[in-house]
């Protein structure tokens, strides 16, 4: 069997253990680790001087202790027995992707917004968002759900699948290791500006590829949903992509918008001070509680079609 054939395998049980059981609380959990690693690097490296260069070794020591410590930990497991390495292998692809997860937070901003429950929706958008969402209207609350199920189809699903194709699940947790440094420490502010630079460039750099590959297989998917923009999806993303802040998000964001025909971008609010995005897409019609649905449904998308696409290749090499 070649590695791509193999990994193929690793890479679907992984999903299907993911939309089965999710990120269960009860079960300790990789990146748990991965996060108190890095607060406690950031504690000690994150003062005096060189701080640009202690943020360069941060990044190095927990993608490389990642990498290092998943591939040392399948090695000694394989000696015990080859299965329990296979089954542990897959247990830590399915804690990188996160579609059930997902799936959930963006049904449970939904469901109550649909059921016009304004201020319960407004508060299951805060935990997944990190602007303000105390006084949002119902289109932005809408809105907030939308581009977060967008923005994170690349890194919750795409770009961990690809790099657990290329690697398995010591590269697969590598970049959960690069993406949760981002999250953490990766902001433009007094504290990570130069502290975070290495972090936050690291993750521009993995997700390059990842993100214009989730926009295509989105538009993909595309063809098999009714009514959706798929013309105008193509070129409102190439158009408006490049507008985001993120040399990133844009592309799923944007995607999601030319399909949905909707305007996605514009003012939030983040603990009181106003950021202004600049909008994508077209105003073809106007953004509804069930457009937090549809872009469920793409996001799920992205990775039916990599899976189809990674079979039908498979096939054909084996």
């Amino acid at each position: 069997m070649s590695i791509l054939a193999f990994h193929f395998y690793l890479i679907s049980a992984a999903i299907l253990l993911d939309l089965l059981i999710g990120d269960p609380r009860w079960f300790p959990h990789p990146v748990i680790i991965i996060g108190k690693m890095i607060s406690f690097f950031e504690g000690k490296w994150n003062r005096g001087r060189q701080k640009k260069l202690k943020g360069v070794l941060l990044t190095v020591t927990i993608v490389g202790g990642a990498y290092g410590c998943t591939f040392i930990l399948l090695s000694l497991i394989n000696f015990i027995h080859p299965i329990a390495k296979l089954v542990i292998e897959i247990y830590l692809i399915s804690s990188t992707i996160a579609m059930k997860g997902l799936h959930i937070a963006g049904k449970e901003v939904a469901a109550p917004l649909l059921k016009g429950d304004l201020k319960l929706a407004r508060k299951k958008l805060s935990y997944i968002v990190g602007r303000d969402t105390e006084d949002l209207p119902p289109q932005e609350v809408a809105r907030g759900a939308v581009e977060t199920v967008a923005e994170n189809t690349v890194d919750a699903i795409i770009a961990p699948l690809c790099w657990a194709i290329i690697g398995g699940a010591p590269m697969a947790m590598a970049y959960r290791a690069a993406n949760t440094l981002d999250s953490m420490v990766g902001y433009k502010n007094e504290k990570f500006e130069k502290f975070g630079w290495a972090s936050a460039r690291f993750d521009d750099v993995i997700n390059w590829i990842p993100a214009r590959l989730t926009a295509l297989l989105m538009w993909l998917f595309s063809w098999f949903v009714p009514y959706s923009f798929k013309r105008n999806a193509y070129k409102v993303t190439l158009r408006d992509a490049k507008k985001h802040p993120s040399p990133n998000s844009g592309w799923p964001e944007a995607m999601g918008a030319g399909l949905l025909g909707v305007v996605l971008g514009g003012q939030n609010r983040y603990k009181g001070v106003v950021s202004n995005r600049a909008k994508m897409g077209n105003p073809i019609r106007s953004l509804e509680p069930n457009d937090i649905k549809r872009m469920i449904v793409y996001m799920h998308g992205t990775w039916i079609i990599l899976i189809l696409f990674l079979f039908l290749v498979t096939i054909n090499i084996s």
